[in-house]
């Protein structure tokens, strides 16, 4: 199943996100509008929802949470991207990163209540 919305995640749109991958929830996150796509298989499906909103490639960044550590990754086959000073899974960018944890936490506010 997979949920994209410009708004917090409610409880239970958390708890039906994480049971597919047993706690775990990828994420793609379009970090200038403020959308988030989860519950993916693969972040290539999250980020083709985005793109097929009108998300601008260079702003979709992929990683995921850990519903019940609360740790969030930012590892994803979608952030290998040289043009855009990413040459790696990870999203290496400080800046970046940042943005893409507060994002995180704004979307599954519920969890960190």
């Amino acid at each position: 199943m997979v949920k994209t919305s410009a708004k917090p995640f409610t409880l239970e749109e958390i708890n039906d996100l994480k049971a597919h991958f047993s706690g775990y929830i990828k994420t793609v996150i379009d970090i200038e509008e403020r959308i988030c796509s989860a519950g993916m298989d693969r972040h290539y499906e999250g980020e083709k929802i985005l793109l097929s909103q009108g998300s601008k490639q260079s702003d979709i960044w992929g990683g995921g949470i850990d519903t019940e550590t609360k740790e969030i990754d930012y590892n994803s086959f979608i952030n290998i991207r040289p043009q855009d000073n990413n040459p790696s899974n990870d999203i290496l960018d400080i800046k970046l990163r940042k943005r893409y944890e507060e994002l995180t936490k704004f979307f599954f506010k519920a969890i960190y209540d």
